[in-house]
């Protein structure tokens, strides 16, 4: 690998740590004000305990940038254009659902973002394998993180 590649795959790299870690940094200025009304809700006996939040979502948000990092480093082309729209669109949904849910202190809305958000990320897994296979399983834990999600967002709704 030659110096001006180097310099180039680590700027790839800084680009997809980056949109990720502003994905989490954007949830988390609405989820951590709200805490204490989210400790204030009934929930499902299934739902786990607050602790397991914070490490599966570092889990999920490393495994994302290394697939988008992967897709980023790949030529141009209508499929990796595609790929990338899929995932920046699901990483706004991503953001938008904490101030949904937790900001607007509404499990209602959380749940009118979370099945899309769902789609958007089964919609990307696919678009992502036909430029990168590896890429796109690295996304397979977050779709069942969410619809996980999704079950527990519609529970609380239910409850509350």
């Amino acid at each position: 690998m030659t110096p001006s590649s180097r310099r180039r795959d680590l700027g790839i790299a800084l680009l997809a740590v980056l949109a990720v870690a502003a994905t989490s940094v954007a949830g988390q200025i609405a989820t951590y004000p709200n805490l204490h009304w989210y400790a204030g809700l009934a929930k499902p006996a299934f739902n786990p305990p607050n602790w397991v939040f914070a490490p599966a979502w570092t889990a999920l948000y490393a495994l994302m940038a290394f697939a988008f990092w992967r897709i980023l480093r790949q030529p141009a082309s209508p499929a990796r254009q595609a790929a990338i729209t899929l995932f920046v669109s699901q990483l706004i949904l991503n953001a938008a659902w904490s101030w949904m849910f937790f900001g607007a202190n509404s499990p209602l809305l959380g749940l009118i973002n979370v099945v899309p958000q769902w789609l958007l990320i089964a919609a990307t897994i696919a678009a992502f394998r036909r430029v990168d296979a590896l890429a796109a399983w690295c996304l397979v834990p977050l779709a069942a993180w969410v619809a996980f999600a999704a079950v527990l967002n519609a529970s609380v709704w239910a409850l509350n």
